[in-house]
Protein backbone atom coordinates (compact mmCIF):
# COMPACT_ATOMS: atom_id res chain seq x y z
CA UNK A 1 0.00 0.00 0.00
CA UNK A 2 0.76 3.49 -0.69
CA UNK A 3 0.04 6.28 2.50
CA UNK A 4 0.67 9.25 2.84
CA UNK A 5 0.46 11.29 6.02
CA UNK A 6 0.49 15.05 6.06
CA UNK A 7 1.40 17.42 9.38
CA UNK A 8 -0.84 20.01 11.18
CA UNK A 9 -2.74 21.89 9.07
CA UNK A 10 -2.61 25.60 10.60
CA UNK A 11 -5.10 28.05 9.33
CA UNK A 12 -6.76 29.21 5.79
CA UNK A 13 -3.27 29.13 4.01
CA UNK A 14 -2.69 25.43 5.47
CA UNK A 15 -6.15 24.62 4.13
CA UNK A 16 -5.39 26.50 0.48
CA UNK A 17 -2.43 23.77 0.11
CA UNK A 18 -3.96 20.92 0.77
CA UNK A 19 -7.47 21.84 -1.26
CA UNK A 20 -4.83 22.62 -4.14
CA UNK A 21 -2.32 20.03 -4.11
CA UNK A 22 -3.43 17.10 -2.74
CA UNK A 23 -6.46 15.63 -5.29
CA UNK A 24 -3.17 15.48 -7.90
CA UNK A 25 -0.78 13.80 -5.23
CA UNK A 26 -3.70 11.43 -5.00
CA UNK A 27 -3.61 10.55 -8.69
CA UNK A 28 0.09 10.81 -9.02
CA UNK A 29 1.04 8.98 -6.59
CA UNK A 30 -1.76 6.29 -6.85
CA UNK A 31 -1.80 6.61 -2.53
CA UNK A 32 -4.07 4.26 -1.24
CA UNK A 33 -4.62 6.54 2.17
CA UNK A 34 -4.19 9.63 2.95
CA UNK A 35 -4.45 10.98 6.72
CA UNK A 36 -4.26 14.55 7.54
CA UNK A 37 -3.45 16.18 11.51
CA UNK A 38 -6.66 18.82 11.29
CA UNK A 39 -6.13 20.36 14.89
CA UNK A 40 -5.16 24.22 14.02
CA UNK A 41 -6.60 24.22 10.40
CA UNK A 42 -9.36 26.90 11.89
CA UNK A 43 -7.79 30.14 12.22
CA UNK A 44 -4.74 28.27 14.14
CA UNK A 45 -6.68 26.57 16.99
CA UNK A 46 -9.07 23.89 16.60
CA UNK A 47 -11.64 22.40 13.68
CA UNK A 48 -15.36 22.94 12.48
CA UNK A 49 -17.18 20.75 11.06
CA UNK A 50 -17.07 22.30 7.22
CA UNK A 51 -13.34 22.85 7.84
CA UNK A 52 -13.18 18.61 8.86
CA UNK A 53 -15.60 17.84 5.53
CA UNK A 54 -13.40 20.32 3.32
CA UNK A 55 -9.93 18.28 4.05
CA UNK A 56 -12.07 15.19 3.66
CA UNK A 57 -13.52 16.16 0.48
CA UNK A 58 -9.83 17.39 -0.67
CA UNK A 59 -8.38 13.97 -0.53
CA UNK A 60 -8.56 13.10 2.94
CA UNK A 61 -9.50 9.62 4.31
CA UNK A 62 -9.10 10.51 8.21
CA UNK A 63 -8.59 13.60 10.28
CA UNK A 64 -6.55 13.42 13.40
CA UNK A 65 -6.73 16.15 16.08
CA UNK A 66 -4.36 16.70 19.02
CA UNK A 67 -4.74 19.41 22.28
CA UNK A 68 -6.68 22.07 20.68
CA UNK A 69 -9.19 18.99 19.43
CA UNK A 70 -12.03 21.09 21.03
CA UNK A 71 -11.18 24.14 20.59
CA UNK A 72 -13.52 25.29 18.22
CA UNK A 73 -16.76 23.91 20.68
CA UNK A 74 -19.24 22.64 17.79
CA UNK A 75 -16.12 19.79 17.74
CA UNK A 76 -17.70 18.15 21.03
CA UNK A 77 -20.76 17.48 18.75
CA UNK A 78 -19.81 16.43 15.54
CA UNK A 79 -17.42 14.27 16.66
CA UNK A 80 -19.77 11.82 17.57
CA UNK A 81 -21.31 11.54 14.23
CA UNK A 82 -17.84 11.97 11.96
CA UNK A 83 -16.40 8.77 11.87
CA UNK A 84 -13.29 9.71 10.08
CA UNK A 85 -12.40 11.91 12.42
CA UNK A 86 -10.34 10.96 15.40
CA UNK A 87 -9.00 12.96 18.93
CA UNK A 88 -6.68 11.75 20.84
CA UNK A 89 -7.32 8.09 22.35
CA UNK A 90 -5.73 8.41 25.69
CA UNK A 91 -8.69 11.54 26.52
CA UNK A 92 -11.05 10.39 29.60
CA UNK A 93 -13.38 8.17 29.00
CA UNK A 94 -16.87 9.72 28.07
CA UNK A 95 -14.74 12.54 25.91
CA UNK A 96 -17.14 12.96 22.77
CA UNK A 97 -15.41 11.14 19.66
CA UNK A 98 -13.31 8.38 18.90
CA UNK A 99 -9.84 8.02 19.65
CA UNK A 100 -9.04 5.24 16.35
CA UNK A 101 -11.18 4.09 13.42
CA UNK A 102 -10.83 1.83 10.89
CA UNK A 103 -11.70 2.40 7.23
CA UNK A 104 -11.00 0.33 4.28
CA UNK A 105 -9.15 1.50 1.12
CA UNK A 106 -10.42 1.51 -2.25
CA UNK A 107 -9.02 -1.47 -3.10
CA UNK A 108 -10.27 -3.47 -0.06
CA UNK A 109 -7.44 -2.96 2.25
CA UNK A 110 -8.52 -2.08 6.13
CA UNK A 111 -6.32 0.73 7.58
CA UNK A 112 -6.85 1.37 11.64
CA UNK A 113 -5.89 5.53 12.16
CA UNK A 114 -5.11 5.59 16.07
CA UNK A 115 -4.26 9.39 17.81
CA UNK A 116 -2.91 9.71 20.64
CA UNK A 117 -1.15 12.35 23.01
CA UNK A 118 2.20 12.72 24.60
CA UNK A 119 2.10 13.43 28.50
CA UNK A 120 5.38 15.66 28.47
CA UNK A 121 5.13 19.53 28.64
CA UNK A 122 1.57 18.43 27.56
CA UNK A 123 -2.03 18.07 29.56
CA UNK A 124 -1.29 15.42 31.83
CA UNK A 125 -3.98 12.79 29.19
CA UNK A 126 -4.11 8.81 30.43
CA UNK A 127 -1.20 7.04 29.54
CA UNK A 128 -0.67 6.49 25.68
CA UNK A 129 1.74 3.58 26.23
CA UNK A 130 -0.65 1.86 27.93
CA UNK A 131 -3.73 2.81 25.77
CA UNK A 132 -1.83 2.09 22.33
CA UNK A 133 -1.03 -1.50 24.27
CA UNK A 134 -5.18 -1.88 24.68
CA UNK A 135 -6.44 -0.68 20.94
CA UNK A 136 -2.75 -2.87 19.47
CA UNK A 137 -4.11 -6.41 20.98
CA UNK A 138 -7.94 -5.66 20.27
CA UNK A 139 -6.67 -4.84 16.47
CA UNK A 140 -2.84 -6.74 15.32
CA UNK A 141 -1.63 -5.47 12.28
CA UNK A 142 -1.30 -8.45 9.73
CA UNK A 143 -4.77 -10.20 11.11
CA UNK A 144 -7.53 -7.53 12.09
CA UNK A 145 -6.03 -4.66 9.46
CA UNK A 146 -3.47 -4.27 6.72
CA UNK A 147 -1.65 -1.10 7.91
CA UNK A 148 -1.80 0.71 11.41
CA UNK A 149 -1.33 4.52 11.59
CA UNK A 150 -0.63 5.97 14.41
CA UNK A 151 -0.35 9.70 14.84
CA UNK A 152 1.67 10.83 18.08
CA UNK A 153 0.64 14.16 18.97
CA UNK A 154 3.57 15.24 21.61
CA UNK A 155 6.03 18.41 22.36
CA UNK A 156 9.19 15.75 23.54
CA UNK A 157 11.08 14.13 21.15
CA UNK A 158 12.31 11.71 23.48
CA UNK A 159 8.53 10.79 24.58
CA UNK A 160 7.70 10.29 20.41
CA UNK A 161 10.69 7.91 20.18
CA UNK A 162 10.42 5.98 23.03
CA UNK A 163 6.56 5.49 21.81
CA UNK A 164 8.07 4.33 18.44
CA UNK A 165 10.36 1.66 19.81
CA UNK A 166 6.86 0.42 22.32
CA UNK A 167 4.83 -0.16 19.04
CA UNK A 168 8.09 -0.92 16.42
CA UNK A 169 6.82 -4.12 14.58
CA UNK A 170 3.46 -3.79 15.64
CA UNK A 171 2.33 -0.66 13.77
CA UNK A 172 3.39 0.50 10.11
CA UNK A 173 3.88 3.77 11.06
CA UNK A 174 4.44 6.20 13.88
CA UNK A 175 4.38 9.89 13.25
CA UNK A 176 4.87 12.48 15.37
CA UNK A 177 3.11 15.88 14.92
CA UNK A 178 2.58 19.41 17.34
CA UNK A 179 5.70 21.41 16.63
CA UNK A 180 5.19 21.93 13.22
CA UNK A 181 8.46 21.75 12.34
CA UNK A 182 9.60 19.14 10.46
CA UNK A 183 12.11 16.67 11.79
CA UNK A 184 15.05 15.05 9.53
CA UNK A 185 14.77 11.54 10.92
CA UNK A 186 12.78 9.71 9.21
CA UNK A 187 13.68 5.91 8.79
CA UNK A 188 12.24 2.51 9.53
CA UNK A 189 12.84 0.92 12.85
CA UNK A 190 14.46 -2.50 13.31
CA UNK A 191 11.05 -4.20 13.31
CA UNK A 192 9.71 -2.45 10.43
CA UNK A 193 7.45 0.24 11.81
CA UNK A 194 8.16 3.65 10.19
CA UNK A 195 9.44 6.62 12.07
CA UNK A 196 8.98 10.47 12.12
CA UNK A 197 9.64 12.29 15.20
CA UNK A 198 7.54 15.33 13.63
CA UNK A 199 5.61 15.54 9.90
CA UNK A 200 5.81 19.60 10.64
CA UNK A 201 2.85 21.40 8.75
CA UNK A 202 0.95 22.25 6.02
CA UNK A 203 1.28 26.24 6.32
CA UNK A 204 3.02 29.16 5.49
CA UNK A 205 7.08 28.69 7.24
CA UNK A 206 7.46 32.56 6.87
CA UNK A 207 6.02 32.49 10.44
CA UNK A 208 6.69 31.21 14.00
CA UNK A 209 4.74 27.60 14.01
CA UNK A 210 2.52 28.95 11.73
CA UNK A 211 1.66 32.05 13.50
CA UNK A 212 2.59 35.83 12.15
CA UNK A 213 5.73 36.53 13.60
CA UNK A 214 5.22 40.04 15.07
CA UNK A 215 3.11 38.69 18.35
CA UNK A 216 5.30 35.64 19.58
CA UNK A 217 8.38 37.75 18.97
CA UNK A 218 7.12 40.83 21.00
CA UNK A 219 5.68 38.27 23.69
CA UNK A 220 9.19 37.06 24.12
CA UNK A 221 11.03 40.15 24.30
CA UNK A 222 8.54 42.35 26.91
CA UNK A 223 6.70 38.98 28.25
CA UNK A 224 3.26 40.64 28.61
CA UNK A 225 -0.08 39.57 27.39
CA UNK A 226 -0.66 40.99 24.21
CA UNK A 227 -3.34 40.18 20.68
CA UNK A 228 -4.77 36.98 19.51
CA UNK A 229 -2.01 34.90 17.83
CA UNK A 230 -3.05 35.03 13.86
CA UNK A 231 -2.04 32.82 11.37
CA UNK A 232 0.40 33.58 8.80
CA UNK A 233 -1.26 34.04 5.24
CA UNK A 234 1.65 34.02 3.09
CA UNK A 235 2.41 30.78 0.61
CA UNK A 236 2.09 27.54 2.42
CA UNK A 237 4.40 24.29 2.01
CA UNK A 238 2.96 20.93 2.01
CA UNK A 239 4.70 18.93 4.88
CA UNK A 240 4.20 15.65 5.29
CA UNK A 241 5.51 11.76 4.58
CA UNK A 242 5.31 8.72 2.50
CA UNK A 243 5.20 5.10 3.40
CA UNK A 244 5.05 1.86 0.96
CA UNK A 245 4.21 -1.33 2.53
CA UNK A 246 4.72 -4.75 2.34
CA UNK A 247 1.53 -5.83 1.60
CA UNK A 248 2.03 -9.26 3.12
CA UNK A 249 3.17 -8.07 6.59
CA UNK A 250 1.26 -4.62 6.83
CA UNK A 251 5.05 -3.13 7.85
CA UNK A 252 7.08 -0.41 5.91
CA UNK A 253 9.56 -0.77 3.24
CA UNK A 254 10.33 2.49 1.97
CA UNK A 255 9.84 5.72 3.47
CA UNK A 256 10.41 9.09 2.38
CA UNK A 257 9.87 13.29 3.38
CA UNK A 258 7.18 15.45 1.52
CA UNK A 259 7.93 18.73 1.56
CA UNK A 260 6.06 20.89 -1.43
CA UNK A 261 5.98 25.02 -1.26
CA UNK A 262 8.75 27.57 -0.56
CA UNK A 263 11.13 28.69 2.26
CA UNK A 264 12.22 24.72 2.77
CA UNK A 265 13.76 22.18 0.50
CA UNK A 266 11.50 20.60 -1.45
CA UNK A 267 11.62 16.51 -0.91
CA UNK A 268 9.01 14.29 -2.98
CA UNK A 269 9.37 10.01 -2.66
CA UNK A 270 11.48 9.79 -5.37
CA UNK A 271 9.98 6.15 -5.39
CA UNK A 272 6.76 6.71 -6.37
CA UNK A 273 8.14 9.25 -9.15
CA UNK A 274 8.13 8.22 -12.63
Amino acid sequence: MRLLFLGDVCGRTGRQVVADRLPGLRSRWSLDCVVINGENSAGGFGITEAICDGLLDAGADVVTLGNHAFDNREALVFAERQPRMVRPANFPSGTPGRGATMIETGSGHRVMVMNLMGRIFMDALDDPFAVAERELASCPLGEACDAIIIDFHAEATSEKQAFGYFVDGRATLVVGTHTHTPTADHRILSGGTAYLSDAGMCGDYDSVIGMQKEEPVRRFLQKTPGSRFEPAEGEATLCGLAVETDERTGLAIRVAPVRLGPHLEEAVPAFWEP
